[in-house]
């Protein structure tokens, strides 16, 4: 099982961002994260020096948002689709993608979800609930 520590996810998004900016051969999971990276020019600075990276408390500043949570977060939501688990969780994407025209905005969509879903376990001291996940993909994905 793997089971990264924070500073292996900062100097995975790190590498991968280096790599793709010098063109370089990448892992098909850098790939995707390189993908996600390219989508969030806001992020690039962050990326650009691996130990800052690490050393960084984003908690000390409530209002910027963890590029690196934010990154693992697309990566969890594409491989979740990727492997449609939890079951139904790519057909939900799917949808809001459509209808919200962007992808990207579904993913941002169903991390609020999948944020939510974390955040209700951890505080009730239980599993994740998968399918409460996906309704809340669900809902946004069928509202008018």
């Amino acid at each position: 099982m793997f089971n990264p520590t924070q500073a292996d996810v900062r100097r995975f998004f790190c590498a991968a961002h280096a790599k793709q900016q010098a063109g370089g051969p990448m892992e098909a999971i850098e790939t995707l994260a390189g993908l996600w990276i390219a989508e969030h020019p806001e992020y690039h600075a962050d990326l650009a020096d691996a130990d800052a990276a690490v050393a960084r408390n984003y908690d000390e500043t409530p209002t910027r948002t963890n590029p690196f949570l934010h990154l693992s977060m697309h990566l969890s939501i594409s491989e979740q689709c990727s492997i449609d688990q939890p079951r139904g969780i790519r057909q939900a994407v799917e949808l809001l993608s459509r209808r919200l025209g962007s992808l990207h905005d579904a993913h941002h969509a169903a991390m609020e979800c999948l944020g939510q879903m974390l955040s209700d376990a951890q505080r009730a001291g239980r599993s994740p609930d998968g399918q409460a996940y996906i309704a809340c993909v669900q809902r946004r994905a069928t509202r008018d």
